[in-house]
């Protein structure tokens, strides 16, 4: 694990033509979140323009990464019934969806025979891999960049699977 990968948005930048990204917790404790799950916990509320301050780092990224003709997708599996931060990623995702990213869910259940790696990550052209490490409850601890090609295989033969299992989330109803 390397502490000078450089952030997504960075990466995003050196993207011709695809960037995937497969999420595999159900609970993530992002530190720059939590004021704003507090909020939707009580409320039911999340920001809802993209142009927000909480969503303008990542929908400008997006948007930038788009416009030059990426295909971005995010694949999530998740456990069922969901948990309250799944509920809140849900909620969520229409901003993801407005800027341009595809989002599809699969039920972990329908994963059982898929070959996952054990991290979150993301595939940057088939050619580059970025790990996100998490501890047990969830908080961020690091990244690695990963080129070998046997691991780009196994990320990307994974995306690809979970991708073509998965429910767009337009047709996604969260279960809790």
């Amino acid at each position: 694990m390397t502490s000078n990968v450089p952030p997504i948005g960075e990466l995003l930048n050196t993207a011709h033509h695809s960037a995937v990204h497969l999420e595999m917790r159900d609970a993530y404790a992002v530190s720059n979140e939590n004021s704003h799950f507090k909020h939707w916990r009580e409320t039911g509320e999340r920001p809802n323009d993209p142009d927000s301050d909480y969503w303008r780092d990542w929908t400008t990224a997006v948007r930038r990464t788009v416009a030059r003709g990426v295909v971005m997708r995010r694949a999530r599996i998740v456990s069922e019934p969901v948990t309250e931060y799944i509920r809140y990623e849900h909620a969520g995702t229409p901003i993801n969806l407005a800027v341009g990213e595809q989002v599809r869910w699969l039920p972990r259940r329908l994963a059982s025979d898929i070959a996952l790696p054990g991290n979150d990550f993301w595939v940057l052209d088939g050619r580059l891999v970025r790990f996100g490490f998490f501890s047990g409850d969830g908080a961020l601890v690091g990244h690695a960049l990963d080129q070998n090609p046997a691991t780009v295989k196994l990320c990307t033969s994974a995306f690809e699977a979970v991708w073509e299992r998965a429910i767009p989330h337009n047709e996604y109803q969260i279960h809790s």
